[in-house]
């Protein structure tokens, strides 16, 4: 598989402006090109999918453990005849503490993968030269050419080029400042393509237009078929669930997945885990769809920002009344992230789901980070004492943060989150493809 990883010094440098570019540059020119992100950031990932046609996924070893991370790729870029890597934040930065694990490198190390590194030429002549050489030389990380971007002038993009040069580094292409591109912001970072709509679609396009005028897509794609070959046999989810057990045999029971703008914030390998152990599923939409899909019979609502959609989701009280009327009859509920909050009773005054006795507020602080958790008690995804590394990233609490069955608890949260009946909600979410059980666990529930 002909691959690229693109990597910078920084975040905010412009890597999600060449990645997307170049995927909406090569599909413009006919080719299936497959786009991933590295870490468990969903907003790139979506407009990735924008911009190539077909789901954007993660590659995040902290998530699923680095076995699982070229498999992921080649399960991902199945059909494709290009496939373009986003990094996360600078080239080396991995989880604290532990080196460069989880970073862009090490990504780059485990699909032995050339990188395209994006430096951003602000106020930078030929120093360029010595950011070059140092990430180069750092951990001999394999640099193919550099995209230049922010450029000002044409005497800013010779004197770039010439200290490109000095150190043997291929310019690949030359981004000017006139031409950035704008993309939609929100307080908590880039805008979710579901929920930016018309604007996202604007942006893609523009970052597509962007690469094609100033990035050679040759010189680019002879990047991309320089790596070796992979060997590797790509990640099934009917294996990871087939592993042990028949969950597949029997009736197909419905499980909905909540989606849309309010809740953008999934893994496409979910979906698939749950087909491959046997479901039936069906996307609902919280913000358009008023009753649950015919014969639901378990659902799964993913991370997303529904603080901000606070007015239409307590609008919808049709549906909230039938996903509290689900729980009630004890059907299993997987909710993360912002799935929690809609099943809480409120969120920032919203009246919500009320699923569960709790009330979520929005705040100004960010909380963001892996969790090495614990399962508190066992629920419809796992038993207690079950280990997992998940991820935080929210600006609401709940209060109370945790019920009388927890959900988990990590260093620093003794008890987070809901076990109740067939409900299990948590802020941390998790990527299933680390733990396909749970997938096999849910549909087992909801089939019994």
């Amino acid at each position: 598989m002909p691959r690229i990883v693109v990597a910078a010094a920084a975040s905010g440098h412009g890597k999600t402006t060449v990645a997307t570019g170049l995927l909406a540059a090569l599909t413009a020119r006919g080719m299936t090109a497959a786009g991933f992100k590295v870490g468990p950031d969903h907003t790139d990932p979506a407009y990735h999918s924008l911009a190539c046609g077909r789901p954007g996924r993660n590659l995040d070893p902290s998530l699923v453990g680095e076995d699982l991370v070229a498999p992921l790729f080649a399960h991902g870029a199945t059909g494709a005849q290009v496939a373009v890597v986003e990094g996360v934040a600078g080239l080396y930065d991995g989880r604290p503490g532990e080196g460069d694990f989880g970073s862009t490198a090490h990504v780059a190390r485990l699909l032995d993968a050339p990188v395209v590194f994006v430096a951003d030429a602000t106020g930078q002549g030929r120093s360029i030269a010595a950011l070059l050489h140092g990430f180069r030389s750092f951990a001999a990380a394999r640099l193919a050419g550099v995209v230049l971007n922010r450029v000002v002038s044409d005497r800013h993009e010779q004197i770039l080029r010439e200290a490109c040069e000095e150190v043997g580094t291929p310019v690949l292409g030359v981004l000017r400042s006139a031409n950035a591109v704008p993309v939609p912001f929100r307080h908590v970072g880039p805008g979710p393509a579901a929920e930016c709509g018309g604007a996202s679609v604007e942006a893609v396009r523009a970052m597509g237009a962007l690469v094609e005028d100033g990035i050679d897509l040759g010189e680019m794609l002879a990047v991309a078929h320089s790596a070796p070959p992979l060997t590797v046999t790509p990640w099934s989810a009917a294996e990871a669930v087939r592993a042990g057990t028949d969950e597949a045999a029997g009736d197909r029971p419905v499980i909905a997945v909540a989606g849309g703008p309010a809740f953008a914030f999934g893994y496409a390998e979910q979906a698939e885990l749950l087909r491959a152990a046997g479901a039936e599923v069906v996307h609902v939409d919280p913000l358009r769809d008023e009753t649950l899909p015919r014969g639901t019979a378990g659902l799964v609502v993913v991370g997303g920002l529904p603080e901000g959609y606070g007015d239409e989701l307590a609008a919808n009280r049709p549906l909230r009344d039938a996903v509290r009327a689900l729980a009630a009859r004890g059907a299993p509920v997987a909710a993360e992230g912002a799935g929690l909050l809609w099943l809480a009773r409120s969120v920032d005054g919203h009246e919500m789901c009320g699923v569960l006795d709790a009330h979520a507020s929005t705040t100004e602080r960010l909380t963001s980070g892996y969790r090495a958790a614990v399962a508190v008690s066992g629920s419809v995804l796992a038993d207690a004492g079950t280990r997992v590394t998940g991820h935080e990233f929210h600006r609401t609490t709940v209060t109370p943060a945790a019920g009388p069955s927890p959900a988990w608890a990590w260093r620093g949260m003794s008890a987070e989150g809901f076990v109740q009946g067939g409900v299990h909600a948590s802020h941390l979410q998790l990527h299933w493809a680390g733990q396909p059980g749970f997938a096999s666990r849910l549909v087992h529930t909801a089939r019994a």
